[in-house]
């Protein structure tokens, strides 16, 4: 933290909760401790694994939750409209193995009538429980990228299906942009209109990272557990 004056905004003194001294890149004493424990697991250490599209099952299955998962190949884009369609209809593509990118991109056109990415930052996943564990299973999809997680039921698609979600970066719009480096073609543009449409998209370095896998592990349900506790400690004082 750090200490500002009121009047001139001028920065007046640094605050540390480990003391003065303790440098900007030094983790505090119990973090260092339980990285080192997570280290010694071995199995449970975070790994980075570069993957291209389509996925098959054993790769997906081979993935667990903190793994950083940087992917090649094509990706397809679908927000609201397109999972609503998609569990009454027929896909226009094959999405065996696929990955959906919940996402409304920025898209210009230019002279040639060639299309380009201008940014691409995820959309809240969420609003796809209510389809996406359906959607998975019916046409074989591995994973969906998004942001903020999803629920119980989709969790359990993951589990029985074989699936992983990605959460991508929120506020990173301009580097996903950067990750696609062609527009393969879009389905739904004249439909839906240019951010709920379905694009097909060659992607490179693509990076995000697994927070609910095959195996029942859902990081956003841990958080929201630990949550829960820690507020506890507070009810009595704070509704008396």
């Amino acid at each position: 933290g750090l200490l500002l004056d009121a009047a001139t905004g001028e920065l007046k003194s640094w605050i540390y909760p480990q003391g003065t001294e303790l440098p900007m890149n030094a983790a505090p004493e119990n973090e260092a401790v339980q990285a080192v424990a997570v280290s010694e697991e071995g199995e449970d250490e975070p790994r980075e694994v570069r993957l291209k599209m389509p996925l098959t099952e054993e790769q997906v299955r081979s993935l667990r939750v903190g793994d950083i998962v940087v992917l090649d190949g094509e990706m397809h884009t679908g927000r609201d409209a397109l999972h609503s369609y998609l569990i009454n209809h027929d896909s226009p593509i094959d999405l065996n193995g696929g990955v959906i990118y919940h996402c409304g991109p920025v898209m210009m056109k230019d002279r040639e009538g060639v299309w380009h990415v201008k940014a691409a930052g995820p959309t809240t996943s969420i609003r796809e429980e209510p389809y996406q564990g359906d959607v998975m299973k019916k046409f074989g999809i591995r994973a969906v990228i998004g942001k903020g997680g999803m629920g119980a039921k989709t969790l359990k698609a993951l589990q029985e299906h074989g699936g992983v979600y990605l959460n991508a970066i929120g506020g990173a719009a301009q580097y996903y942009a950067r990750c696609f480096k062609k527009v393969n073609g879009v389905h739904f543009l004249d439909e839906f209109g240019i951010p709920e449409a379905m694009w097909h998209m060659q992607t490179e370095g693509f990076a995000a990272i697994v927070t609910m896998d095959s195996h029942g592990n859902s990081l956003h349900a841990q958080v929201d557990a630990d949550s829960r506790t820690k507020l506890e400690q507070f009810k009595e004082p704070v509704f008396k």
